[in-house]
C-alpha cells in the first residue's frame, strides 16, 4: 500500500512537472521563417537560427521558398503566414524599397561588428558567402592563375571558362579582371564590365545556373577555370578532385533575414534577429559552415579559432582583406537594365 502511495505521488508529480513544461512552451510564440530550403538551410538552423530561438525564447517552424515574387504574394495577401524571410541581401534590399518588410529595431538588434554594407533599413545580414576563382590544378600545375586579371588571360591561361548566368558578381569579376581596383569598384562602370564581358565570352564554355552544376562542371573537369561559390568548391576539393581555388579578389555577398510586413510576432522576431548577428552565434559559423562566414566580425574575438580553420572562413581577418564586399543598394537599383543587357550577351 505505501509503495502504492509512491508510485501516485512520482506519477502526479511527473504530470504536474509535465503541465508546467507544457504551459511554459505554449506561451513561447512561434515564428515561422521561410528559406531557400536544402543543405543551407539545415546547416542554418543547426548553426544559428535555433541557438538563437532558444536565446530569445521563441519556438521555429520552417516553411521553404523561391525567391522575392513568394514574399510579395505573401505580403499582399495581408496576412503572411511567414514572419521571417532568409534572402540574397541583394532581394533584401528590393524587398525592403518596395515597402515588404518591417523595419528593424536597431535598439534591439546590436549592430557593433556589423558593416555597414550588411544590413539596411528592414533587413539584416545573417552569414556570409564568397565567389571565387578555382581553376583544375591538374590543368595548370605548377603556375596556376592568381586573380580575375589571370582569367581575363586567356593567352597566358588557355582552358575552357564558366561563369554565372546571373550577372550579380560577374559584373564585379569582369572589372576585376580589367584592372579596375578593390576599392574603385562601385558604383559599377557597366560599360566597360561589358566591353571585358565581351573579350571573355568566346571562352566561355559554360554558363551555370545553379551551385550543383558549378561544382560538378569544375570536378569532371569540363571546364579548367571557374568562377564559383567558394562553399561548392570547397565540396569539391573535399571529394578529392584536383582542383584548388583563391580568395583573391572574391566578391563577399550576404544571406539576410528580414521581417515580413504584417507579421504578428514582430517583437518577437526583432529578439531573434538579435541573437542570429550576435558574436557569440555568429562564432558558430566557422566551424560548423566551411567557407561561409560570420557577419558580425567580433565572432572571431570571442573564440581563439585553429589556423586551419581561419584559413578556411571567408571572413577570417586573413581572408576578409583580399575580397570586396557586394554593394546591393547599387543591384537593388540597377538590377533590371543589367539583367538584359546580360542575358542578351549569353545568348550571342
Amino acid at each position: 500500500m505505501r509503495n502504492d502511495r509512491r508510485l501516485v505521488s512520482a506519477l502526479i508529480g511527473f504530470a504536474v512537472a509535465g503541465a508546467i513544461g507544457a504551459g511554459a512552451r505554449a506561451e513561447q510564440p512561434t515564428l515561422t521563417i521561410s528559406g531557400f530550403g536544402g543543405n543551407l538551410q539545415s546547416d542554418l538552423r543547426k548553426t544559428i537560427w535555433q541557438p538563437a530561438a532558444d536565446k530569445a525564447g521563441v519556438q521555429l517552424r520552417e516553411e521553404s521558398h523561391d525567391g522575392l515574387a513568394a514574399v510579395r504574394v505573401q505580403v499582399q495577401s495581408g496576412q503572411p503566414s511567414w514572419d521571417l524571410v532568409h534572402l540574397g541581401a541583394d532581394d533584401c534590399a528590393v524587398g525592403g524599397k518596395e515597402g515588404l518588410f518591417e523595419p528593424i529595431d536597431y535598439t534591439v538588434v546590436g549592430t557593433d561588428g556589423i558593416d555597414a554594407t550588411a544590413r539596411g533599413d528592414t533587413w539584416v545580414a545573417t552569414n556570409t558567402y564568397s565567389v571565387v576563382l578555382g581553376w583544375r590544378t591538374d590543368r595548370y600545375k605548377d603556375n596556376p592563375p592568381k586573380s580575375w586579371k589571370d582569367f581575363w588571360n586567356t593567352a597566358a591561361f588557355p582552358g575552357r571558362r564558366a561563369m554565372s548566368v546571373y550577372p550579380q558578381e560577374m559584373l564585379e569579376v569582369a572589372l576585376l579582371g580589367d584592372g579596375v581596383p578593390r576599392d574603385r569598384l562601385y558604383p559599377l562602370d557597366t560599360e566597360r564590365a561589358f566591353a571585358a564581358l565581351e573579350k571573355i565570352r568566346p571562352d566561355v564554355a559554360v554558363w551555370w545556373s545553379s551551385g550543383a552544376q558549378s561544382a560538378q562542371l569544375i570536378k569532371d573537369g569540363e571546364v579548367d577555370m571557374i568562377a564559383i561559390w567558394g562553399s561548392r568548391i570547397a565540396n569539391v576539393i573535399k571529394d578529392g578532385a584536383p582542383v584548388a581555388f583563391t580568395y583573391e579578389d572574391g566578391i563577399l555577398g550576404y544571406g539576410c533575414l528580414a521581417i515580413l510586413k504584417g507579421s504578428k510576432n514582430v517583437e518577437a522576431a526583432q529578439r531573434f534577429i538579435a541573437g542570429v548577428v550576435s558574436p557569440e552565434i555568429q562564432a558558430r559559423i566557422p566551424t560548423m559552415m566551411d567557407y561561409y562566414g560570420p557577419t558580425n566580425a567580433h565572432a572571431f574575438d570571442v573564440v581563439s579559432f585553429p589556423p586551419e580553420v581561419l584559413a578556411k572562413s571567408n571572413m577570417s581577418p586573413q581572408n576578409r582583406v583580399k575580397q570586396v564586399a557586394l554593394d546591393v543598394n547599387w543591384w537593388r537599383d540597377h538590377s533590371i537594365e543589367v539583367r538584359e543587357d546580360y542575358t542578351v550577351l549569353r545568348s550571342q
